[in-house]
């Protein structure tokens, strides 16, 4: 009987969780978890942004661009937030955000 009971407190013991290895393998997770998400979600997005805000500093006169509504123009103005284009017969006043693409640089009218 004594060796039961025996038996039974040794199952007992190693049969208990340890709380604390539980929580450190839930935070590590959750650590891997974030990293995961930063590398494959917001790096990615960050580095189109940065590139986005370059393309529109370096854009001016003569250029040949596309607007995120799809219109094609060529830039005959540059202001501080905005851009005069002409498109076809009609000159338009478009934000600089809106461009989506440089088509091919113009030359530069100083």
């Amino acid at each position: 009987m004594t060796t039961l009971v025996g038996l039974t407190a040794l199952f007992a013991q190693a049969t208990v969780p340890d709380d604390r290895a539980q929580m450190l393998r839930m935070v590590a997770t959750m650590a891997f978890v974030g990293i995961a998400m930063y590398l494959i979600m917001y790096r990615p997005q960050q580095k189109k942004a940065r590139e986005h805000a370059n393309m529109l500093k370096t854009v001016k006169n003569g250029d040949r661009i596309v607007t995120s509504g799809g219109i094609l123009g060529v830039v005959v103005g540059v202001k501080e937030k905005s851009l005069s284009i002409r498109s076809a017969d009609t000159k338009l006043e478009v934000l600089k955000s809106s461009i989506s693409e440089i088509l091919e640089k113009g030359a530069a009218e100083s």
